[in-house]
């Protein structure tokens, strides 16, 4: 059991029989009333979100959530390949589970994979990562109609916006949430 006021980002609740991790919170104190926590959840099995209203002070019951590094092996068409670092087991997973962040996954990856009684709910990338870009149409100087982007596919085969100065080669950094590009990563 957890009180409202251990919340953090992660933290997956167990709510009418479903695992919901809490996305974002906000402790609120209105001026009159009792305070209470605006929270984002989202379902770990379907990927529904909804928010909901807690009291302060009440106690939610928590999921125990198993937390494990792993390393991206392959993906062998119908599920991705994990490699547990400390035991060395092989594990198919779904790609489902993965999320969007499956586009940018490259083999030898660290990933973390969340278990809930022994059953894999979710994996995570890092929020960032490096990734070369296999193909772009070269930019066009004083082209601005695109705000200053032009697509780009990296070596992954996930299709990017990028800044125009980009070209076939330049390794970026990507973030795995959204799949935006942050910043051109020099050597």
């Amino acid at each position: 059991m957890a009180s409202t006021s251990d919340f953090k980002n992660g933290l997956v609740l167990k709510i009418d029989n479903k695992l919901q991790q809490i996305v974002e919170f906000q402790h609120v104190k209105p001026g009159k009333g009792p305070a209470f926590v605006r929270t984002k959840l989202k379902d770990v099995v379907s990927g529904k979100t909804i928010d909901k209203t807690f009291n302060a002070g009440v106690k939610v019951e928590t999921a125990n959530v198993d937390r494990r590094d792993m390393t991206f092996l392959y993906d062998d068409g119908t599920a991705k390949v994990v490699m547990d670092d400390k035991t060395f087991e092989q594990l198919e997973l779904a790609p489902d589970l993965f999320g969007s962040a499956a586009d940018f996954l490259l083999e030898n990856m660290q990933v973390q994979v969340s278990f809930h009684e022994g059953t894999p709910l979710f994996a995570e990338l890092p929020v960032s990562v490096d990734l070369a870009i296999s193909h772009t149409e070269p930019g066009l100087q004083g082209d601005r109609s695109s705000g200053g982007t032009k697509p780009a596919t990296l070596e992954t085969g996930a299709e990017i916006q990028v800044p125009l100065f980009l070209n076939i080669g330049d390794v970026v950094k990507v973030d795995t949430r959204d799949g935006s590009y942050l910043s051109r990563v020099t050597k």
